[in-house]
């Protein structure tokens, strides 16, 4: 579910923002769209798991680190969002065909691979840097390979293909 969702996240963010008032009001189309991300997000990060919680019973106990550090993934996550759709309107304002099928590869296939050295700086493998297998270390180039082919290569990324005659039409 998570993959679909978002899988889905970045092009139905970028058609939220391309269908904000454009014209003078262009520059703000992302922050808009940004906007309701963040009602959403209070829908679904608030409103569901205390309907959720409420059912389960909970005593409704927290520590102090469990929310710093909750707070944190949440600031990340929420940062992460606002810089993917500055990143979408600066696609769209470089007038790239598909901004999602430009960005979403590279955020996609360079989430995993920030995540496993943040991981390993966290639970930093026994042996040190000498024991990481040959695998993790090719699995990491051919993950910003394939972000940098799928980005580059995508069909919905190329600029379209003009019909027979319709460049005559124009003279």
């Amino acid at each position: 579910m998570t993959v679909l969702f978002w899988g889905v996240y970045g092009v139905l963010l970028h058609i939220g923002r391309s269908n904000m008032p454009l014209g003078a009001e262009a520059p703000n189309a992302s922050l808009k769209a940004f906007l309701l991300v963040g009602v959403a997000y209070f829908v679904v990060a608030i409103v569901g798991p205390v309907i959720v919680l409420m059912r389960n019973g909970t005593n409704w106990s927290f520590n102090g680190k469990g929310i710093a550090w909750s707070f944190f993934a949440g600031t990340a996550g929420a940062i992460g969002a606002f810089t993917l759709i500055l990143a979408l309107g600066a696609a769209a304002a470089a007038k790239v065909a598909s901004p999602a099928a430009a960005v979403m590869p590279i955020v996609f296939a360079g989430a995993p691979i920030v995540n496993a050295f943040v991981g390993m700086m966290m639970h930093p493998p026994e042996g040190g840097l000498k024991a990481i297998p040959l695998p993790f270390i090719l699995g990491i180039f051919m993950a910003a390979g394939g972000a940098f082919l799928v980005a580059k290569f995508s069909p919905s990324a190329q600029a379209p293909v003009p019909k027979p005659g319709a460049a005559q039409a124009k003279h």
